[in-house]
């Protein structure tokens, strides 16, 4: 702003101006204004506004991406493992069809499945082979998994209703190199004892359905076989290992914890989705937080950027804060000034930044697979990421908190500069241009 700017000013200021007039946000507005002499300043501020934009969008972009994980995965872990595992303490599970039935009456319970679980060795056609857990399970209770049944990629339900098919996963079948229809061949370690001792059971069975669930530790390594069918394979004839239990509120299970042992009538040992995986869960809480703080340093810096650009700018626009003053502007009006240009930078950059990570989190999955097609590579393979898509789950308060955050900062670093400001008087602007 140069003299003849000031001289032409529609009205003079005040002391007794209100705070944020339309004077004081002209005057902000034309300090945001690039000049040739000012270019390096404008440089700066340019930098500060990028600098915040990226790391609003960077943050709320990692976020939603590790809830998306965390949602995904907890949906896929859950619709395939129960959320109570009901396991005997005195005696078998000999009366698994009464006692399933109990628990499945209890209120909240959406379904009890009694489970034979079994390690083998799953081989192909052509000799390959891999591990995998063949889980016996009841014809109306695979039916009833809906992740599971509703992603029948290939084959029908009608070989495993009738107890002579088995359903492999569809990363299973592709290392396998099965479709529907072929023979998949278990073996497993314990099985029949004879005069030479234990020898390990062979036998075949039909693919009748190839599922995909999306995750690929399940989809590479779950066998599902008729209940009889998995009893007689694995020597449990008339007995289950135990009683997997699905609630309409898995967060609330500790509720449901003595309506299950009530309904049960007997000793049995209960472990709920949480004991299970509360280490994984537990990693993934402690790496959001962590990347949370330190993708706000971005932000930080970004706003330490304003700082140095008010600064040089306070510097530069020594004489015109002494023409401000000697016009009647106060000192809080010449530190409001200062503010509104540096609360600019940070209020455009944090807006840009929001709806630059909301694009970007509504088509993350194309951005995928763009960049997986122009690298030529795989990016984020499902092998070791376990999902076979990138989600992304915008959740509105985390979003809230970054964009705060954001603000906040961008405030804070335009306090000094502007307090340095409104500490000069016109003589001491005069000297400290």
């Amino acid at each position: 702003m140069t003299d003849t700017d000031v001289v032409n000013l529609p009205s003079t200021p005040s002391p007794s101006a209100k705070p944020f007039s339309a004077f004081e946000r002209m005057v902000a507005w034309r300090y945001l204004r690039s000049r040739r002499k000012e270019a390096f300043i404008s440089v700066i501020a340019g930098f500060s506004f990028v600098g915040i934009m990226l790391g609003v969008a960077t943050l709320i972009i990692v976020m939603a991406v590790m809830n998306g994980f965390r949602g995904e995965l907890i949906t896929r872990i859950l619709g395939i493992n129960g959320h109570m595992i009901v396991q005997p303490i005195d005696r078998p599970l000999d009366d698994y069809e009464s006692l399933a039935a109990r628990l499945k009456a209890v209120k909240g319970v959406t379904m009890a499945i009694p489970l034979v679980e079994g390690q083998t060795l799953a081989s192909g056609v052509g000799g390959a082979g891999t591990g995998a857990l063949v889980r016996g399970i009841r014809a109306e209770d695979f039916q009833s998994m809906k992740i599971v049944s509703d992603n029948i990629r290939s084959g029908d339900m009608l070989g495993f209703v009738a107890g002579d098919g088995v359903a492999i996963g569809s990363r299973m079948a592709q290392s396998l190199g099965l479709t529907a229809g072929d023979r998949i061949t278990l073996v497993a370690p314990e099985g029949d004892v004879t005069p030479f001792g234990m020898t390990p059971r062979v036998k075949s069975y039909v693919v009748s359905a190839i599922f995909e669930v999306g995750m690929s530790e399940y989809d590479s390594s779950i066998i599902y076989m008729p209940l009889e069918e998995a009893q007689l394979y694995f020597n449990s004839e008339g007995l289950v290992q135990s009683i997997e239990i699905f609630v309409d509120k898995p967060d609330e299970i500790d509720t449901m914890r003595p309506l299950i042992e009530a309904a049960a009538e007997r000793q049995i040992f209960i472990t709920d989705w949480r004991q299970r995986n509360q280490t994984f869960f537990s990693a993934l809480q402690v790496e959001r937080n962590v990347m949370f703080m330190i993708l706000t340093l971005i932000i930080l810096v970004a706003a330490l950027n304003i700082v140095s650009g008010l600064i040089m700018l306070v510097k530069d626009k020594g004489r015109d804060i002494a023409i401000l003053r000697t016009m009647g502007a106060t000192s809080g009006s010449v530190m409001r000034i200062f503010f509104m240009t540096g609360a600019a930078i940070g209020v455009t950059g944090t807006i840009a930044g929001f709806l630059l990570g909301v694009v970007v989190c509504l088509n993350v999955e194309r951005i995928r697979q763009f960049f997986s097609w122009l690298s030529g590579t795989t990016l984020f393979n499902p092998e070791l990421y376990f999902l076979s898509q990138l989600p992304a789950d915008m959740d509105s308060g985390e979003t809230i908190v970054v964009l705060v955050v954001a603000l906040v900062l961008s405030f804070i670093a335009t306090l000094i500069p502007s307090w340095r400001a409104s500490k000069l008087d016109p003589v001491q602007a005069l000297r400290y241009e």
